[in-house]
Order: structure tokens, then C-alpha cells, then sequence
């Protein structure tokens, strides 16, 4: 910026953006003004950021997490009825915010006389409007007038801003009270209210990968998060092979299925995205028909009737049917690209059929089920015509599924592999690392990247695989790197030796089953190496951090989820039920509000019914990971950064003005002219 007595020179590429800026601000006065709000704004506490790791389909303790902001609204409730509201009816209260329509229903059975309900209509919006108030009391009016349902908007606003403790507002505040219960409209009202206090309590939401498989929901998850009104995700490698199956790499679709099945989740795709399953379960109840599969029932499953192992033995057949299947698809990937030093993974031609055993490595081991009637000793890689129809079915099920073409679009236009966000490196699982502790070199295509590049390069080959490339042949090779990013041991979203799924499967000996983690999983407890990765990402400030999930931290032996002293967070804390007695507890969540980092460990939620009706929570601890020397203010963030540029090409337009460089115009509202 010039100062006040020296004129500024002005390009003719400055004098072109600030004429289109001028559209906005056509004058000293719209101009000034907008540095006047712009400033204050930057004044206000931030937002509260909530940070969740590896949801796997758990939607019933997922939504509930939100719903109750990881308990921060439970808290807010405490701290502004804590004198006057006794602990049934702060619960009472609470549960309510979380689930309004259903709480309300209950509420409404209680009451028989109209005058009383009303009295409690009352009661309850003025309650509520209090919370409210409280929640939003960090946001600019306009933030918080954008998030109001138009419904009620303006109503809204007036109870927020006028207090009825005023004697010259009581009549008027308790009257709109009044007005919206007389009329009828209490129910829709309390019910928005309650949905803009969870929406206005977490100001943003950070997903750092794997929303898919294992648990039943993740179309129910990604139904929220598509409409959420501020969400970002980092892929994790289970979303990375939903992405790939979506964009029609075989060897992703028969992952999908396989693991689908493996957890007993088949209705996740019948039901939730429309995949044809019948084509698969007709071939594998006629191949296996007299196979128990017992290696392949589904986790946790429980059949005591007739009924129940009849479903059972079909599930467990058609996951024994896809195994061998992805096998063979995968043979095909690994033989087409020797670049990806995937052969130990090619193991169907090490079995003995006739003794039971295979041979890997020199050394043999007994097959606890040799019954592989699709393979050939002869050609084992090869599909039956058979095999090769039911890929073909699934492939156009799953590249024509309008749903999960919509769910992963979603994923792409509000994620990324990796983001750098107010001072924190975000990334589900790893960065590939040599073992001493430097960033280690990968090739693709002939060319070698690592850190920040390499993740870069990984994401645009996702987009490539899905969205399409310049050329077939570039576009196949996404296509197959996709597939890699789920199991490669150079890939930074698994970053393991192997993936020993037909060990686990086939072979007894547990030996055979280890995954070895990459060096990253090693020396990421080193404050020396986190300073180095959040340098590769170019991560600023004197409070930054990386957080990631992806492997579980088991509390329950002791694990801190916080570690390299506090420059890394890992916050895969187990929200997927099978990860549970691992862990010990069921998730985390990390929160980074205006006074520093608040990591939230949750007990394992029963049900949204116990929630409703009984008003019981999840169980929470909170542990203060990181006090800020100062309360955080939006400048402080990199929105700060962003309304610093806006003020100063403001200024730099009111100079324009003062210099008669660009002319004033009266104000006058944009409208699309055709």
C-alpha cells in the first residue's frame, strides 16, 4: 500500500481486477464498509473444527456424535442452566436438541390438556433460544442469517437479538413466542431451532478417511455428509476402493463385495446402492452347494435356526465365490504391471491341490480348505466363462449406480488425499518413509516422487480413474493405480509389505497373516520426523500438527493417541464396532475450538432408541491435548488470511477511486440479465 501522501501506480492487470471487483463495491461508500465488517470479522473467536477418523459405517454412533457435537452441547447446556434446571431436566433438554421430531413425539404422549402442553411449548422455546444465543454469539449476524431456516428466519433473528429480561421487549418477545404456538407452528419451529444449534455448534467437520466397509451404514453416512453445511474429507484407502469400483476397476468391485460380505453388509449394496447380487449367489450355491465354507461366514454372525443358517451358508458361499475371484482379477493387474512388484501376491499356482499345502517363499504350509473348484491347476488365473459374465454384471451394476455415483462425486468435489488447514497436515494413513527416517522415493510411470508430491500425484490419478484421462492408455493406468492405493506397500493410504488376505483366508499358520507397516508407522513418534513432513507440506506456525487415523489406537494396552509431543494425532479410535476390543473404547474425536486442542474419547453408543426414550448419551472423556498462548480469533486461521487479501485489494480499490482511476457508481444490486 502507498502511503497517504504518495499516489500508487497502477498496473493496467491491477486496474482490470479491481473494475470487476467494482461490479461488488461500485463506490467509496459499499467499498468502505466492506473493510469496516471484514475487520470486525477478523476480531471474532474461530469457529470450532471437529476432527473424526475412520467412521466404517458405524452411522447410528457417527450421527449421534454429531448430533450432540461430541458433547460440546451438552456442556453449553450445563454451563447456562447449571443453577436452574435440575440434571432430568437438562438431559430432557438435551435430548431433545439432539433428536427434536422424535423427543417431541414423547413429550406431546405426556400431555392431555391443551393449556399445559402450551405452557410447556413455551417453556421449552425460550429454552431453547437461550442455548441458541449461546452458540452463535461467536458468529456476524450474516454468518448466522445464512444458516436460519427460511421458514422461520425472521423470527428467529428477532428472538435472538431482542431479550425478554428488557422490560420494554417482554410484551413483544414472549408475544412471538405466544404467535408461534397459537398458530400451530410450534412443533416445525422447535424442531429448527434444534437443527441450528447442532448446525452452529460445529463450524466445521474434518473426515480423515474411510467412511466405507465394515460397518452397516455408510450410505447413511454419506447421505449427511453430502448434505452437510461444512464438511471436508481426506481419502482413506477403504474410500479410495469404493472410488475405484465406482469408476469400474474390477479388482475394486470384488474387493468391495468381498469385504461387504465378510461383514455380513450385503444390504449396504443391494439395498443402499442397487448392486445385483443374484447373478453371484446363483453361481456360488451351485459351485459350493456342498462346501460349509466356515472360513467365510460373516464376522459376528449367529445363526440358530434353519432360517438363519441357510442365509449364513449363502453369504459364506458367495464370499468364498468373489475371494477367489478377486484373485484372479488381481493376478491380472499385478502381470500387466510389473512396476508395482506385486508378484508375491500371486499364489494360486503355488498350491498343491492333490497334498493340500502351498509353498510360498521355500517353505510349505497346510491350506485349512483346498475346495477351489473354479481353479485350474493348469491355468489357475484364468475365469470361468461363468466367472467372467457375473464380472461383467457386477461391473455395469456398479458403474451404473446413480446413488454411488453421487456419493463419490460428493467425496470428490468436497476431498482430496491430503489438505493443510489453520496449521494442521491432514491425511488418513501414511507418508512413505526410508528407514533412515527421510521421505522415500516411489516411482510411477517411470518418474519418482515423495512427500507432498507423491501424494499429489496419487490424488490426480485418482481423479484421472474416475473422471477420465487425455489418453485410453493414461486412463487404464489410473485405473490400476487406484487399485494399488488399496494394497500397494508403497501406497500412502496403506503402507504396508502386503496385503495377506489369502493368508487369512486359506492358511492356518498366523505367521503367514502379518502385515509389516511401513517406517512411517515406526518413527512417527519422533518429533524430528514430524517437523520434517509438516516441512515437505510447507505447513506454518508455531501450533502445527498432523493428524491421521487409519490404524486403530489401542488404548485399552495403554496407546497414547497423542504423540512426537504433540506435534502428531492419531485419532482412529475405534468407531467400527470390530476394532472395539482392540481399542477399548469406540472412536475419537478431536476439537479444535478458540482456546487450543480438546481430544473427546466415547464409550461405545448403544442405540438411538435408548438415546430418545431414556435420554442416555454417549459417554464421553475429554483430555486437553493443547492450550493456545491466546484465544484464537479468525485471524488467526487461514480465513484470516484469505479477508486480509479482501481488505487489502479493497484499499487498494478506494485508492483507485481517490485517484480518479476508476469511476463511482450508485449501488445497485447484481441481477442476471438474458
Amino acid at each position: 500500500m502507498t502511503t497517504k501522501n504518495e499516489k500508487h501506480c497502477f498496473t493496467e492487470q491491477e486496474l482490470h481486477y479491481l473494475r470487476l471487483l467494482s461490479r461488488n463495491f461500485p463506490n467509496v461508500a459499499t467499498a468502505s464498509t466492506e473493510i469496516i465488517n471484514l475487520e470486525a470479522i477478523l476480531n471474532l473467536p474461530k469457529g470450532t473444527e471437529h476432527f473424526l477418523a475412520d467412521l466404517h459405517g458405524e452411522y447410528d454412533a457417527f450421527q449421534h456424535v454429531l448430533r450432540n457435537a461430541s458433547g460440546t452441547i451438552k456442556r453449553k447446556v450445563n454451563e447456562i442452566f447449571n443453577e436452574t434446571l435440575s440434571i432430568r431436566e437438562i438431559k430432557e433438554l438435551c435430548t431433545l436438541i439432539y433428536y427434536p421430531r422424535e423427543k417431541l413425539e414423547l413429550v406431546k404422549a405426556r400431555f392431555n390438556d391443551e393449556e399445559e402442553l402450551a405452557d410447556r411449548y413455551f417453556i421449552t422455546i425460550n429454552r431453547l433460544v437461550r442455548v441458541c444465543r449461546n452458540v452463535s454469539s461467536k458468529y456476524t449476524r450474516s454468518k448466522v442469517h445464512k444458516a436460519l431456516p427460511s421458514d422461520f428466519s425472521y423470527i428467529i433473528q428477532e428472538l435472538l437479538h431482542e431479550r425478554s429480561t428488557d422490560p420494554n421487549k417482554q410484551a413483544y418477545v414472549d408475544g412471538i413466542v405466544h404467535s408461534i404456538i397459537t398458530t400451530g407452528r410450534a412443533d416445525e419451529f422447535i424442531i429448527a431451532m434444534c437443527n441450528l444449534i447442532q448446525q452452529l455448534t460445529i463450524d466445521s467437520l474434518h473426515i480423515l478417511g474411510d467412511v466405507f466397509d465394515r460397518g452397516p451404514s455408510p450410505h447413511k453416512i454419506m447421505d449427511i455428509l453430502c448434505h452437510y453445511h461444512n464438511f471436508d474429507i481426506q481419502w482413506g484407502n477403504h474410500d479410495i476402493l469404493w472410488m475405484g469400483a465406482a469408476a469400474g476397476n474390477d479388482c475394486c468391485i470384488a474387493n468391495v463385495l468381498r469385504i461387504a460380505l465378510r461383514y455380513g453388509n450385503q444390504n449396504v449394496l443391494e439395498n443402499g446402492y442397487g448392486i445385483n447380487l443374484l447373478p453371484l449367489a446363483t453361481m456360488a450355491m451351485t459351485t459350493y452347494a456342498d462346501d460349509e465354507c466356515k472360513m467365510f461366514w460373516p464376522k459376528g454372525s449367529v445363526a440358530s435356526t434353519p432360517d438363519e443358517q441357510r442365509d449364513v451358508k449363502l453369504i459364506a458361499q458367495m464370499h468364498k465365490a468373489i475371494s477367489i475371484i478377486q484373485f484372479k482379477l488381481e493376478a491380472a493387474t499385478i502381470k500387466r504391471r510389473p512396476d508395482f512388484d506385486m508378484n508375491d501376491r500371486l499364489l494360486l499356482h503355488c498350491i498343491d491341490f492333490d497334498r493340500k499345502v502351498i509353498t510360498i517363499g521355500g517353505q510349505e504350509y497346510e491350506l485349512t480348505d483346498a475346495n477351489m473348484p473354479t481353479v485350474s491347476p493348469d491355468d489357475p488365473y484364468k475365469l470361468t466363462a461363468e466367472e467372467e459374465q457375473i464380472v461383467k454384471k457386477l461391473h455395469e451394476s456398479f458403474v451404473g449406480s446413480e446413488k454411488l455415483r453421487k456419493h463419490i462425486e460428493c467425496m470428490f468435489r468436497n476431498g482430496c488425499i491430503y489438505s493443510v488447514i489453520n496449521g494442521n497436515l491432514l491425511y488418513h494413513a501414511s507418508i512413505p518413509l526410508n528407514d533412515d527416517g527421510t521421505l522415500k522415493d516411489v516411482k510411477i510411470q517411470g518418474k519418482r516422487y515423495h512427500g507432498e508430491a507423491l501424494l499429489k500425484k496419487a490424488g490426480s490419478l485418482i481423479r484421472e480413474a474416475y473422471f477420465g484421462a487425455e489418453t485410453k492408455r493414461q486412463q487404464q493406468f489410473a485405473l490400476d493405480y487406484i487399485w494399488y492405493l488399496w494394497c500397494g506397500k508403497d501406497s500412502p493410504a496403506f503402507d504396508k509389505d502386503k496385503m495377506a488376505t489369502f493368508e487369512r483366508y486359506f492358511i492356518a499358520d498366523k505367521a503367514t497373516h502379518k502385515e509389516i507397516k511401513g517406517n512411517y508407522y515406526a518413527m512417527r513418534d519422533d518429533p524430528q520426523v514430524c517437523e520434517m513432513i509438516l516441512d515437505e507440506f510447507g505447513v506454518k506456525g508455531k501450533f502445527r500438527h498432523i493428524i491421521n487415523g487409519h490404524v486403530p489406537v489401542k488404548t485399552i494396552k495403554g496407546e497414547n493417541p497423542v504423540k512426537a509431543g504433540g506435534k502428531l494425532m492419531v485419532i482412529d479410535g475405534g468407531f467400527s464396532k470390530a476394532y472395539q476390543p482392540e481399542t477399548g473404547i469406540a472412536g475419537y474425536t478431536l476439537v479444535y475450538h478458540s482456546k487450543g486442542f480438546q481430544l473427546v474419547q466415547h464409550e461405545p453408543f448403544e442405540s438411538i432408541t435408548k438415546a430418545i426414550k431414556e435420554g442416555q448419551d454417549i459417554k464421553s472423556t475429554y483430555m486437553l491435548v493443547e492450550l493456545a498462548d491466546h484465544r484464537m480469533l479468525v485471524k488467526d486461521t487461514d480465513k484470516g488470511i484469505e479477508l486480509r487479501q479482501q481488505i487489502d485489494d479493497l484499499k487498494l480499490l478506494l485508492e483507485a477511486y481517490r485517484e480518479g482511476e476508476i469511476k463511482e457508481k450508485a449501488w445497485q444490486p447484481i441481477t442476471n440479465k438474458r
